[in-house]
């Protein structure tokens, strides 16, 4: 990979984003009209669209989440902070973490696989029954590998690839318990999974041999496939993005019958989604 950062919305064609100072991108991410990039040397920065000018939010991080509310970043050796998008002003708030995932809800996996979460808990977005938010990060699950969440819900992957869900369910994202209205406590929905994405209203798997199932809105509450090759995926609000093994880049829209093959590049799984 050459580290390049790659924009668009929807259908548009993706474009390299140029931006002063700004080279080897090891992460990307985006929030509420704003880009943040991980660079190779840790330093995490903000970018505004218009137009396109860099702020440094923190340096030594390892990888990070972001969200339209702000950004869970982890630094080198495991420390947690929380960015506000509004202030910029930085915030621990845990240590020896894992995995982290943010947006009405924030949501961080520590090494032993403990699932905590603080926030808006509304759609039963904690998986613990509770129906109000949250003031302190709380513990709501274990045995967690990977947890993604989207506007009111969320879903898990555990240490065994049993994938599990809570939250908002009108269309469908986490399975067919509390399909229709809202799952207020974690239910199975899947398992054999290597990696999961969720978007606003249907979620994604990989499994081990890379075949990738989708579930929710225009796909229905059971995980059906969809492709096969799959390495990576991502999900937004309408879209999916899946990074093949041969390095090709696809794109579509939910239910759409046929993925769009990026053309502009290979080995890049740097992406923008809304």
């Amino acid at each position: 990979m050459d580290g390049k950062i790659y924009v668009w919305r929807g259908n548009a064609a993706p474009k390299p984003l140029t931006v002063n100072s700004l080279a080897g991108a090891k992460q990307v991410g985006v929030g509420s009209d704003v880009y943040y990039v991980l660079s190779g040397d840790g330093v995490l920065r903000g970018i505004g669209e218009a137009p396109p000018r860099a702020r440094i939010l923190m340096e030594g991080v390892s990888r990070f989440a972001a969200g339209q509310s702000g950004v869970l970043a982890i630094k080198t050796g495991g420390a947690l902070w929380w960015i506000e998008a509004t202030s910029g002003n930085p915030r621990r708030i845990a240590v020896d973490v894992a995995a982290a995932v943010g947006d009405g809800a924030n949501y961080y996996v520590t090494r032993s696989g403990a699932l905590f979460v603080k926030g808006r808990a509304h759609r039963g977005q904690d998986g613990d029954g509770r129906l109000t938010a949250t003031d302190r990060f709380v513990q709501t699950f274990s045995g967690v590998a990977q947890i993604t969440a989207h506007t009111g819900h969320a879903v898990l992957r555990t240490k065994s690839g049993d994938v599990f869900g809570t939250g908002g369910n009108i269309y469908g994202p986490v399975g067919r318990h509390g399909l229709g209205d809202k799952a207020v406590r974690w239910s199975r929905i899947v398992s054999g999974v290597a990696a999961i994405a969720t978007g606003s209203s249907h979620s994604l798997a990989i499994r081990p041999d890379g075949s990738l199932m989708a579930w929710g809105a225009d796909y229905g509450p059971d995980p059906v496939q969809i492709m096969t090759g799959v390495t990576a995926v991502a999900a937004g609000s309408h879209t999916s993005i899946a990074l093949k093994r041969d390095g090709s880049l696809w794109q579509w829209d939910r239910g759409e019958a046929k993925p769009r093959r990026l053309r502009f590049l290979r080995n890049t799984p740097t992406r923008r989604t809304r």
